[in-house]
C-alpha cells in the first residue's frame, strides 16, 4: 500500500496546539525531567521510550499520584513477561477516580442514557458516597483484598459503582454484559470464582425488554464461591429469595475508604475473545491502569474537567473499563445503555448531542454502516461540542475518514486508535498535536516502543509487519488467572521474539511516523510472498452496496497451494450474478492486488461474530481446513453459533 498520501485530511491549529495538555506536559518535563523542549511530538515519544523510568515518573508527578507509600524505583524489573513497576509503592485506583469530588460536588460525574435518550445525571458527591455506602457494606460481607467481585450487568450507573467500591476495598472486578448467555458468563465467572455478583433483572435494547432472571439464577447455581447476590431492578421486579437489594447497599452516607494496595495488585480480570478454548482471563494492576490510563486519557485524548467523555460500549468490552477511567481526569463520563442503532441509525449522534459529548468514541463498523444509511450527523444535529470523534475495534477505512471530516465538520479530530483488551489501552492513535492523514493512526503512544518487524525481527518501515511492543507497559498483564506457571501468558505475547511482545496485528509504521493496521497477523493473506491484512479486503468490498458484509480467508492446502474464498453477505434484494462477482473481483484487482482476487466468492447467510463484534475469520479457516467445531471454536463466544454450520456444510462437500 502507498504511506506517500502526503496531504493530511486535517492538521490542529496553533492555538489547539499550544492549548493541548500534552504541549504543557512536553513543556513542564522539560524543565523537570530533561525532556525535549523543541521537536513536538516525535522527539517527546522517543525521549518516552528512551528514557522509560523518567518518563513514567513523570507522569505521576504530573497527574500528581499519590503514593501512599513510596516507590523503591519506577522499574524494578524490565524484563518481559515479568516486569515490576513501582515496587515498594501503595496506592488505590478509586481514590484518584473520584477525587473531583472534593472540587466539584455538585458537577454531574456521570451522565446516563438510555433509549429515550434523556440524560440523567450523577454528582460527583452522589457518586462517592454512592461508592462509601457500598464498599462499606462488600467489607461487612467479608469482602476482602483480592476478593474477586463480578457484575452482570448495562452500561448503566451501578456498575460504575459497583467497579469504585470493588476497587476502594481492595477487591478484584470482572464483567459481562447481559446479553451474554449463561454458558458464555460461566466461561469466564468461573474461572475466577466470585465471591459476590451484582445482577440486573433484564435489559432494554432495541424498544425492547429482556428478561434475564432465569439466567441470573443459573449464574446462581453454577457459581458455588456466590456469598452475596445483589439485585437491581432495572425492570421492576423485586428481589429473588436470599439476593441482597442495591437500594439497601447504597443508602448510607458513609465517606468511602480507600484499601491502600501494592502496585501490582489486581484490580480487574478481562476476557480474551476467546475463539477457541477458554478465554484468557486478563489481570490487569490498580497501579498500571491508573498510570497508563492517565497518560492516555489525559494526554492523548486531552481529556479534562470541562470535557465529556463519551464512548458506545458494554461491561464485556474492555472500551468500558477505559470510559470509566475518564473519572480519573475529572472528565464527565457518558454511559449509554441501548441499542448503538434504535429508534435509527444515527442514535449516536444525537446522544453525542444530547450530551454535550467533546470526545465521542465509537466503533468502525457504526461509522461506516452510517455512511452506507446516509446519515448526515452535522445536518441533522448540533454537533458543535465534539471536539473529537475516535474510532476503534477495527481498522476505520479510509472512506470512514472522509466520511466523517464531510459529514461531521471539517476541522473535526479523527482518531483511529488500535490497542487490546490485552493492554486495555492503545499501542497507537490519538495525538492532538499532530496531522491526521487519511486511513492512518497518528503515531505510537508515549511510553509505546511501537515497532513492526519482519519473520527475523529486523525492524521496518514502509512494509508490512508484525506488530511488536519492545519495552513493558504498565497495563500489560501481571498474569492470567490459572496460568500457575505464566507459560501461557508467555505463548500468547511472548512465543514468537523472545522477550517482545509480539500482538497479532498487522502494521505499517510510515516514514512519517503515523500507522496502518491492516488486520490480524494470524489471519493475514499470503500469496506469492505478498501480504495484506483482511481489513484492506473488506475496505474495498464494502464499499459496493451490494455487500453487506463479508469475510476472507487465506487457507494452506495439503498439495501447497493456497485456496482463498471470499464470503459475502448481501444486503436485502442483492443477487450474487455474474455480474456482482466481476465487480468485486475487478475491485480487489484494481484497488489492492491481483494477487488477492479471490479463488471463489461464496454467498452466506451471515458472518459470524465473537460477542465483542470481531468477524472470526480464523475459527472459520480451521473449519474449512477440517477442525470439528468443538476443537475450532468456544461455542459460547459466537454471536450466532448457527452460521457457522454453514461454513462447517462447506468444508465437508468441497472437493
Amino acid at each position: 500500500m502507498s504511506t506517500v498520501n502526503p496531504q493530511p485530511l486535517w492538521e490542529p491549529t496553533a492555538e489547539r496546539i499550544a492549548e493541548a495538555r500534552i504541549t504543557r506536559f512536553q513543556a513542564w518535563a522539560a524543565e523537570h525531567h530533561g525532556a525535549p523542549a523543541d521537536g513536538g511530538y516525535a522527539a517527546l515519544h522517543r525521549w518516552s521510550v528512551e528514557e522509560l523510568e523518567t518518563f513514567w515518573k513523570a507522569v505521576t508527578e504530573w497527574f500528581d499520584i499519590r503514593f501512599t507509600t513510596p516507590y523503591e524505583r519506577v522499574l524494578g524489573d524490565r524484563s518481559m513477561p515479568g516486569a515490576r513497576w513501582f515496587p515498594g509503592a501503595t496506592l488505590n485506583y478509586a481514590e484518584h477516580a473520584l477525587r473531583a469530588a472534593d472540587s466539584r460536588a455538585d458537577e454531574p460525574a456521570l451522565l446516563h442514557v438510555d433509549e429515550t435518550h434523556d440524560p440523567r445525571p450523577v454528582t460527583w458527591s452522589e457518586l462517592r458516597r454512592q461508592v462509601g455506602s457500598l464498599a462499606a457494606e462488600l467489607r461487612a460481607l467479608g469482602v476482602r483484598p483480592g476478593d474477586r467481585v463480578s457484575g452482570y450487568l448495562p452500561n448503566i450507573p451501578e456498575a460504575v459503582v459497583a467497579l469504585l467500591a470493588t476497587a476502594a476495598v481492595g477487591g478484584v472486578w470482572t464483567s459481562c454484559a447481559p446479553d451474554f448467555g449463561a454458558r458464555s458468563v460461566l466461561d469466564r465467572f468461573q474461572q475466577v470464582e466470585p465471591v459476590v455478583l451484582f445482577t440486573v433483572d433484564g435489559y432494554r435494547y432495541g424498544g425492547k425488554e429482556h428478561d434475564r432472571r432465569g439466567i441470573v439464577a443459573e449464574l446462581r447455581r453454577e457459581l458455588p464461591t456466590l456469598r452475596a447476590v445483589v439485585h437491581i431492578p432495572l425492570l421492576g421486579t423485586d428481589a429473588p429469595d436470599g439476593a441482597l437489594e442495591w437500594s439497601a447497599l447504597t443508602a448510607a452516607d458513609t465517606a468511602p475508604v480507600f484499601e491502600q494496595v501494592p502496585f501490582d495488585h489486581p484490580l480487574w480480570v478481562l476476557y480474551s475473545s476467546g475463539t477457541t478454548g477458554l478465554p484468557k482471563a486478563i489481570v490487569q494492576s490498580q497501579g498500571g491502569i491508573l498510570v497508563e490510563h492517565l497518560k492516555q486519557l489525559g494526554l492523548h485524548c486531552d481529556l479534562g474537567p470541562e470535557d465529556r467523555f463519551f464512548w458506545y460500549t458494554s461491561t464485556g468490552w474492555m472500551m468500558w473499563n477505559f470510559l470509566v477511567s475518564g473519572l480519573l481526569t475529572g472528565t464527565t463520563v457518558v454511559l449509554y445503555d441501548g441499542s448503538p442503532g434504535h429508534p435509527d441509525t444515527g442514535a449516536q449522534w444525537r446522544i453525542a448531542e444530547r450530551t454535550g459529548a467533546t470526545l465521542y468514541g465509537t466503533s468502525a463498523a457504526y461509522v461506516m454502516a452510517c455512511r452506507k444509511a446516509g446519515v448526515h450527523p452535522s445536518r441533522d444535529h448540533d454537533l458543535s461540542a465534539v471536539k473529537c470523534v475516535a474510532t476503534t475495534g477495527s481498522p476505520l477505512p479510509p472512506d470512514g475518514f472522509r466520511w466523517l471530516h464531510d459529514e461531521v465538520r471539517h476541522d473535526l479530530w479523527i482518531a483511529s486508535v488500535s490497542g487490546g483488551t490485552d493492554v486495555c489501552s492503545c499501542f497507537a492513535g490519538a495525538v492532538p498535536t499532530l496531522p491526521v492523514h487519511v486511513g492512518e493512526l497518528q503515531a505510537p503512544c508515549l511510553g509505546t516502543d511501537l515497532q513492526s518487524w519482519d519473520p527475523a525481527g529486523k525492524p521496518l518501515t514502509d512494509e508490512v509487519g508484525e506488530l511488536v511492543v519492545t519495552n513493558p507497559m504498565p497495563s500489560m498483564p501481571i498474569r492470567f488467572w490459572n496460568d500457575p506457571d505464566g507459560s501461557r501468558y508467555h505463548d500468547s505475547y511472548f512465543g514468537t521474539y523472545p522477550g517482545v511482545w509480539r500482538h497479532g496485528d498487522w502494521i505499517t509504521l510510515t516514514s512519517r511516523g503515523s500507522v496502518v493496521i491492516h488486520g490480524r497477523s494470524d489471519s493475514t493473506l499470503n500469496r506469492q510472498g505478498v501480504r495484506m491484512g483482511s481489513a484492506d479486503i473488506y475496505e474495498a468490498v464494502e464499499r459496493l452496496p451490494e455487500i453487506r458484509e463479508s469475510l476472507v480467508v487465506g487457507i494452506e492446502q495439503p498439495d501447497g497451494g493456497y485456496w482463498m474464498p471470499l464470503f459475502v453477505h448481501l444486503a436485502p434484494g442483492a443477487t450474487l450474478d455474474d455480474e456482482l462477482t466481476d465487480r468485486i473481483r475487478k475491485t480487489i484487482r484494481t484497488q489492492l492486488s491481483p494477487r488477492h482476487v479471490p479463488d471463489e466468492i461464496i454467498e452466506v447467510p451471515g458472518i459470524p461474530h465473537t460477542l465483542t463484534g470481531k468477524r472470526i475469520e480464523v475459527p472459520v479457516k480451521r473449519l474449512l481446513q477440517g477442525t470439528p467445531l468443538e476443537k475450532a471454536v468456544n461455542p459460547g463466544s459466537i454471536d450466532n453459533l448457527d452460521l457457522l454450520a454453514h461454513y462447517q456444510e462447506l468444508a465437508r462437500t468441497r472437493p
